[in-house]
């Protein structure tokens, strides 16, 4: 290393040449102290940040373009407005005497008309001859000091344009209109039960007719406590709850869409049966005259009277009598009869018909820590092989027969009973090996997707608005935020646009109709 004095006496070139030699030295040092860092966490028993890039399978054994490339681009065409009135002014020309009119060149063009109003409704006031003091109503759509079309832009900025309640405030203001924070808010939250009754029918209706539904979860702050969200949803809907806890009980309840009963029949019989519950407990709910309970209460009084309660065992048997029994209650409405769930493997999800996300088990071999070049190529070797495997899958949805379906099984066991040497690896293959069921439930239901791509797709919303807005304070404010959410997503599947959705619900004169979604989302779905 040269001393500082010596620096002067150096070329441009040769001070040029120092500082990349230098810069180079520098980042070596960097990924030394990352190594060493990593590795002081790994002996710690910490975990180290992975730097890790998606996986990218679904993208690469996506159906490649045809050759010959993209091809000559087809021209416009003329403009046509198909949804606004369209006005038509005449713009005179300044021409010398003497010329020939030729017609008229159109020009179209859009604009918005952004304006504050107010209505004084002088309503008429009448005495009958009895004493009794008339009132003529509103119109219709009339609720409150604020009109449908303030409310539908409040609504709309609010869940679609993800606007905080601030700048919306301060945009309205701006506008024209006298408004609060406070009077934002209760536009937002207030007098939502139709909405929130429409949500939870559009549930009920996807759990009655899905073959497969996806799901997932997120974090979620409520009443500054942690929690979490719930997705359920496909390709016809979508739907969000947001609770203090992701167990596999929290998950049953959300899946009976809003009924509240408790039941004991066929099906928690034999869901208790597969959560190893004792047979003499079995035996006892299901010899008892009592099999629905109106709700969580009269269920726990039941448990408490046959002295299921008192039983310090594992597993505890009231959680899985009580699982069994929300089990038995959505059977009993109806609800997911032959449905496959498609879970990334969280423990919550493992209920019914279960199917696992490819890309989620592909992600565990692609996460692994590799330190030695024979590992690398191991885990490398073991990626291209599922790969290859995905593809064949995805071909295998377009065109199932019995001699793929068999094949497929056969080549799943060849893959995942290898043993490369990489101790981690091996235990990962062993580990996917036991889930080959789930993981090749869609050889039995090739309408089902092979990854839950949709559910986080769908979630994203909610991190978002999650980001920017925080937590909800009120149960009021977390319901509404669910449940626009769940109606935006599915209006959004169902190619429904969500300004005419609000226009309709709200009573807007002149809105285009928007049948009830859950009619929508039971029909089948049109083929492509």
């Amino acid at each position: 290393m040269l001393p500082p004095t010596a620096l002067d006496g150096l070329s441009h070139a040769e001070l040029k040449a120092l500082v990349e030699r230098l810069l180079g030295e520098v980042s070596k040092l960097k990924e030394t102290v990352t190594e060493q860092r990593d590795e002081i966490a790994r002996l710690k028993g910490l975990t180290a940040r992975p730097k890790l890039k998606p996986s990218g399978m679904e993208q690469a054994s996506a159906a490649k373009a045809p050759p010959g490339g993209r091809g000559k681009r087809r021209g416009r065409g003329a403009k046509k407005l198909s949804r606004v009135v369209v006005e038509d002014r005449v713009v005179k020309a300044s021409v010398p005497p003497g010329s020939r009119f030729k017609g008229y060149e159109t020009f179209v063009v859009q604009d918005l008309v952004v304006r504050a109003s107010a209505t004084r409704f002088r309503r008429e006031r009448w005495v009958t001859p009895d004493g009794l003091t008339v009132v003529a109503p509103l119109p219709s759509g009339i609720d409150g000091h604020f009109g449908p079309e303030l409310r539908r832009f409040v609504l709309a900025q609010y869940h679609q344009g993800q606007v905080t309640v601030a700048r919306l405030v301060e945009l309205l203001q701006a506008i024209g209109i006298e408004i609060s924070k406070r009077q934002v808010v209760r536009l937002l939250i207030e007098d939502q039960d139709r909405f929130v009754a429409e949500a939870r029918a559009v549930l009920r209706a996807g759990l009655e007719t899905a073959a497969w539904v996806t799901v997932d979860d997120t974090g979620a702050r409520h009443k500054t406590q942690n929690g979490y969200c719930t997705q359920i949803g496909n390709d016809r809907f979508a739907w969000f709850a947001t609770t203090g806890s992701k167990s596999r009980l929290n998950f049953l309840e959300l899946l009976r869409a809003g009924h509240g009963d408790y039941v004991v029949n066929a099906a928690a019989l034999a869901y208790m049966r597969s959560r190893s519950l004792a047979g003499p407990i079995i035996r006892q709910l299901a010899e008892h005259g009592d099999q629905r309970f109106a709700d969580r209460a009269a269920w726990q009084a039941h448990l408490e009277q046959l002295g299921i309660t008192a039983l310090e065992v594992l597993p505890d048997p009231v959680q899985i009598a009580t699982e069994g029994a929300l089990w038995g209650s959505i059977k009993a409405h109806g609800l997911l009869p032959d449905t496959v769930i498609v879970s990334d493997d969280a423990g919550q999800f493992n209920v019914g018909r279960h199917a696992l996300c490819w890309v989620h088990a592909e992600r565990l071999v692609h996460k692994l820590e590799t330190f030695t070049d024979d590992k690398r190529a191991a885990q490398q070797r073991i990626r291209s092989l599922i790969w290859w495997f995905y593809d064949d899958l995805k071909a295998y949805r377009r065109d199932p027969t019995l001699q793929r379906k068999a094949a497929l099984r056969a080549r799943f066991d060849r893959i995942f009973r290898r043993r490369t040497g990489f101790a981690t690896l091996d235990r990962l293959l062993a580990r996917l090996l036991a889930n080959k069921n789930e993981l090749l439930m869609v050889l039995d239901h090739p309408e089902i997707p092979l990854h839950t791509n949709g559910s986080e797709n769908d979630i994203r919303c909610q991190v978002i608005k999650r980001k920017i807005s925080g937590g909800t304070r009120s149960d009021n404010g977390r319901d509404a935020r669910d449940t626009f959410l769940s109606l935006l997503k599915t209006c959004d599947k169902l190619g429904i646009r969500f300004w005419e959705y609000l226009g309709d619900r709200l009573a807007i004169t002149g809105a285009k109709a928007v049948p009830h979604l859950p009619l929508i989302v039971a029909q089948p779905a049109r083929p492509v």
